[in-house]
């Protein structure tokens, strides 16, 4: 490592301190902060114009990042607005690339905390420059925030989170230890943060930046440098993160390989064997519970953080007003297509009706008015697109036909054509009627815009089932309804019972399946939805050991 490298890292560092320190207060007091705009209007006016030309400007070309020799060449992506990307994306012997990567960590490592730290700040927020250029499969507004503020506060988290870890280690100390008449004994102790290894991030097609930031930068700041592995049908979101990574690494003068990208096809995959790789001693994912058990069971060199499917879940019990209710969860169930790892999918409601005000719903009149509610938020087609989006994968679509057979239809999904992009493949939510005996049908994730209404006997049997469905299957989110405490004190003890994140009445213009950083603890790493929370400690502290060395000191 040159001197001149680490030199401008801590300059770095303490351009971005500020930003830093306010990170790390925020994430002691919890409450509302961000430094990333999440209105375009505080954005460049040329940025937002230019955006579109920006995002058109990338396709049908090869997208260039450092690496070793290439391989080969792979790209596919297709977006769900209807439209080939032709963006291709070079492909490298795993060997080599791991073994730049190892060649690369001891610079990396003696750079230090602040100035890993510092570097990563300034990656932050060359990325949040780019936010106006979206490239997920989400309607405009929400790609824009997901993909990018709100992704940028993720990873500012995991740096307050990693530096506050660090900074709590002393590089030195003097021990003196008195021995009566004797000389004290003295040692000179040092303390070195050692990070752990190579880190695999292996990225989602749903949320390529929201849910890659907290491994990247949680890694990277820690000393560990980051192979990041792209969803082979959302690879140009991650690439793009990585040549902004790539560009200040090397003006720094890192090796720009510390963070590389990782591209296989479906056909090819190449997760299982970079997981199992001996030099990978991290793993991050987001996805299906079937590869996240997979790597958990299987990667036992590697700290392994997932998170996984769950089963989200509303208990209904008595409310004040039941179109407010429906209003905030045809909202809910509406956003992205249901394409988030928040989305509620069973909604809990005892057969015998609830408490509306003063008056008595029977269960089919609350269905009936849930299923009406997502109906007439999505009655105006240019709105419900704005909400809805496209549906990232053909397999989800598919997913929505097979599962009308499942339940009741109260609201069937349609198909609906985007007015800017014909081709798109948008459909609105699939909402069903069950019975709790048919627990097969809404006891099993079913990824997409597709929930059941559940009829239980009462709220006891509802709060019993989702206590059982969720330590069975896992969840990330449990919303409560109910106008009487001895029931919400019920629900509160439930979410500590199965550590699901808790939701109470929510009815007006906050939503249950919207997390906030520096606020909100995604996920509790409690239940099999997943093993991690994004953001604590224990997410970033893995990640590095603290090795020290002793000789002795003069009296």
């Amino acid at each position: 490592m040159s001197t001149t490298a680490r030199a401008s890292a801590l300059e770095l560092f303490e351009h971005h301190r500020g930003t830093l320190e306010r990170a790390v207060q925020a994430i002691s007091e919890r409450g509302y902060w961000s430094p990333f705009p999440e209105s375009l209007k505080q954005y460049p006016e040329e940025a937002v114009k230019g955006a579109q030309a920006a995002f058109e400007a990338l396709l049908g070309q090869h997208f260039v990042l450092e690496g070793p020799q290439a391989v080969g060449r792979a790209g596919a992506e297709r977006s769900p607005y209807g439209f080939d990307l032709h963006v291709s994306y070079d492909q490298y012997d795993a060997d080599a690339l791991l073994s730049r990567q190892q060649a690369a960590l001891p610079a990396w490592r003696d750079a230090g905390p602040k100035a890993r730290v510092g570097a990563c700040l300034e990656i932050l927020q060359r990325l949040n420059t780019l936010s106006p250029t979206h490239t997920s499969g989400q309607a405009y507004m929400m790609a824009f925030q997901a993909g990018g503020p709100h992704a940028q506060d993720r990873g500012l988290e995991v740096l307050a989170y990693a530096w506050r870890a660090m900074a709590e280690v002393p590089e030195a100390a003097r021990w003196t230890k008195p021995q009566g008449k004797q000389d004290p004994l003295v040692l000179d102790k040092r303390w070195h943060i050692v990070p752990r290894g190579l880190s695999l991030v292996i990225a989602c097609s749903t949320f390529p930046t929201w849910n890659t930031y907290p491994g990247l930068f949680a890694s990277l700041a820690t000393g560990n440098p980051v192979l990041i592995k792209a969803h082979p049908g959302s690879i140009l979101p991650v690439a793009m993160s990585v040549k902004v990574a790539q560009d200040v690494l090397a003006e720094l003068g890192f090796d720009p390989a510390l963070v590389s990208l990782v591209v296989d096809t479906p056909e090819a995959p190449v997760s299982q064997r970079l997981a199992l790789d001996p030099r990978v001693k991290l793993v991050d994912f987001t996805g299906s519970s079937a590869f996240g058990n997979w790597l958990e069971d299987n990667a036992r060199q590697a700290q392994v953080f997932t998170e996984k499917a769950g089963i989200n879940s509303v208990i209904i019990d008595s409310v004040r007003d039941i179109k407010a209710v429906a209003r905030n969860l045809a909202f809910s169930l509406s956003l992205y297509s249901g394409q988030m790892c928040t989305t509620t999918q069973a909604i809990y409601v005892p057969r015998g009706g609830i408490r509306n005000g003063e008056e008595q719903l029977g269960f089919d009149e609350v269905a009936q008015t849930l299923a009406g509610a997502v109906k007439s938020f999505l009655a105006d087609n240019e709105r419900a697109c704005a909400v809805i989006g496209a549906i990232q994968s053909e397999a989800t679509a598919q997913r929505i036909q097979a599962c009308r057979q499942l339940g009741e239809v109260l609201l069937d999904s349609e198909a609906r054509e985007h007015p800017q992009f014909p081709g798109a493949r948008v459909h609105t939510p699939l909402l069903l009627k069950v019975d709790a005996a048919d627990r097969d049908a809404y006891s099993e994730e079913r990824f997409g815009p597709i929930a059941f209404v559940i009829a239980t006997d009462d709220t006891a049997h509802s709060l019993r089932l989702a206590a059982e469905v969720i330590a069975e299957k896992g969840a990330l989110t449990l919303g409560v309804y109910s106008t009487d405490e001895a029931v919400l004190d019920q629900a509160e003890q439930l979410s500590q019972d199965v550590a699901v994140a808790l939701s109470v009445n929510f009815d007006g213009g906050v939503f249950v399946n919207q997390s906030a950083a520096f606020s909100d603890f995604h996920a509790s790493g409690g239940n099999p939805a997943a093993n991690a929370s994004i953001t604590d400690g224990a997410f970033v502290s893995r990640r590095f050991v603290t090795v020290q060395s002793r000789r002795h000191g003069a009296a």
